[in-house]
């Protein structure tokens, strides 16, 4: 039987074998919601942006299959420097490489593109099926590279790709590797030839490195609620009640939660009347002055840095929407900032907050934490507005602490 693999595939295979064997035999089953499309987005950005990393190259379009492995031949053979796109095909096992440099006499090099700012585990595997399938094909694999974007690069004038990507050489651990991809191969083979579908319990590879789209399909026949609906419980402390046969709340009732998910299994068992803790509600709002305002921040955060003095994946605030009240129970007035597109928001954006919130005011923000660093990132970049901000960042309280301590 062939085995029609991508390095997608594999490493999907390689995290849950049941979800590749899922992907064949029922890909209806799977849950689209667990695509992140805006990491897919940054993924194919940072991809684009890294083919000129080592100068000038040749892109190979994606589409038919046969085609651009036709292609891929005639560039190597045309001795093509910088390939980007480059495809194989080893028995069914298939791989584009993000780049491939093209030394000459088959000698090659092979460049991984992530979007994320450190190694993961399933890079390696990524990686290692790559030099698989090359030297299957006589290659010779000089280098096998993981580059993944530089967390520490802040622009400054133009972008400097050298400066943005950071280059892992992981050859040695794809030559190490040689011998286990080989027997994944062989076991994904094997295990593909099932005609029903496979057993597979719940665990971990559920969840890691990532989410898995079959996730509510295997679970269908859980009850509902169960163990994986809790919340401020951490996954491994759900997997250990699931490993226990816990997985009802009727099950989880007496196994011995903390306060705060005991009382939504209480909840939804016995359906108690709302819970509202007075007194600490009462100190809460006493800790609150006036006038109010009520603040909360847009940002967005490109993986590639838009201006200077930004970071990768730094949060921009480019909108904040502010209410507030002279007194209290007084009349809600609302004020607003929303910046020009195709241009760095921050200035303008801390200009117009030191406008519209005084110096010594009482601020509520939700989940304060993401606000008081925004205008802490601001204070540092606009010194001539720093003591304005910090009053600002000084005076914010947190609105989620009632509803974090389950107050309500």
């Amino acid at each position: 039987m062939t085995l029609y693999l991508s390095k997608s595939r594999y490493c999907n295979a390689v995290q849950c074998e049941k979800m590749l064997w899922l992907l064949k035999n029922k890909p209806e089953c799977f849950d689209d919601s667990a695509k992140n499309e805006a990491v897919l987005e940054t993924g194919n950005e940072v991809g684009d942006l890294a083919m000129g990393l080592f100068g000038e190259y040749t892109e190979i379009p994606f589409g038919d299959l046969s085609e651009m492995l036709k292609i891929t031949d005639n560039l190597i053979s045309k001795k093509t420097k910088i390939i980007c796109e480059a495809s194989f095909s080893y028995e069914g096992l298939f791989c584009s490489v993000d780049i491939l440099k093209n030394l000459g006499r088959k000698n090659v090099e092979l460049y991984e593109v992530k979007s994320s700012t450190s190694l993961h585990d399933v890079y390696y595997d990524d990686v290692s099926y790559q030099y698989y399938v090359l030297t299957k094909l006589g290659y010779h694999v000089k280098k096998a590279c993981l580059v993944h974007i530089n967390s520490h690069y802040e622009r400054i004038g133009e972008l400097d790709l050298n400066q943005l990507f950071t280059i892992e050489d992981l050859t040695e651990s794809a030559m190490a590797s040689v011998s286990v991809v080989e027997e994944n191969i062989a076991y994904f083979r094997e295990y593909m030839k099932h005609r029903s579908e496979p057993e597979m319990g719940i665990g971990e590879h559920c969840f890691s490195p990532y989410g898995c789209g079959f996730f509510p399909y295997c679970t269908r026949n859980l009850p509902k609620p169960n163990v994986f609906d809790l919340s401020a419980v951490q996954l491994n402390t759900k997997l250990k009640y699931y490993d226990k046969g816990m997985v009802s709340f009727e099950d989880l009732e007496n196994a011995g939660l903390k306060a705060k998910p005991l009382m939504q299994v209480e909840y939804e068992l016995y359906e108690k009347e709302d819970y509202i803790d007075k007194e600490n509600i009462r100190a809460f709002l006493q800790d609150i002055t006036y006038p109010l305002y009520f603040l909360d921040f847009e940002t967005f955060q490109p993986a590639v840095p838009l201006y200077d003095h930004e970071y990768p994946y730094s949060q921009i605030p480019f909108q904040y929407s502010l209410h507030y009240m002279k007194r209290r129970n007084g009349k809600l007035y609302h004020k607003e900032f929303l910046a020009y597109p195709d241009h760095d928001p921050r200035r303008d954006l801390a200009e117009a907050l030191c406008r519209d919130i005084p110096e010594d005011v009482c601020v509520l923000a939700y989940n304060m934490a993401f606000e008081k660093s925004r205008i802490k990132e601001l204070a540092n970049l606009y010194p001539d507005l720093s003591e304005h901000l910090m009053h600002i960042f000084d005076n914010i309280r947190d609105l989620i602490i009632p509803f974090q301590k389950r107050w309500y």
